[in-house]
């Protein structure tokens, strides 16, 4: 069986979380890698890149810490995803709130890794919910939640 299988067998939850994870390390690479270059592209300061591709750092490391778990735990799982949804309304504050003047550009990619973020949440989310009601879940934290 092939890793592409092995991540299809696996329950909503975690295939959400593996997207969350294969997402996530890529987008934190280039933010701190490539934050100089992004700047004039997105209209928005290289700190504030380079640094949102450093917070990813350690959500990534719950993320693969959650993964490797047999059974994640609840404060886990729902920390995972209000910490996407955080992003997400850190995203829109950094284009409406925060006094910026991002590019067309950077306002396009903005939205649309928050809108992004916000569906893998939601997948987390259901996928959460569903494991909830999953047999060898009954009695476990997740039948909690």
């Amino acid at each position: 069986m092939n890793a592409i299988s092995q991540i299809r067998s696996l329950p909503l939850f975690q295939r959400a979380l593996w997207l969350d994870l294969c997402t996530g390390i890529p987008t934190a690479a280039l933010l701190i890698a490539g934050a100089g270059a992004l700047a004039p592209l997105l209209g928005l300061p290289e700190g504030l890149l380079r640094n949102a591709g450093l917070v990813l750092l350690p959500f990534l490391v719950l993320l693969a810490l959650t993964l490797r778990a047999a059974r994640p735990h609840r404060f886990a799982a729902w920390s995972i995803i209000e910490i996407n949804l955080a992003w997400v309304a850190a995203s829109f504050w950094v284009l409406y709130g925060a006094g910026l003047a991002p590019t067309p550009t950077g306002s396009v990619v903005v939205i649309g890794q928050a809108l992004a973020v916000l569906g893998i949440a939601a997948l987390q989310f259901v996928g959460w919910r569903q494991l909830g009601s999953a047999p060898e879940y009954i009695g476990s934290v997740a039948a909690r939640a």
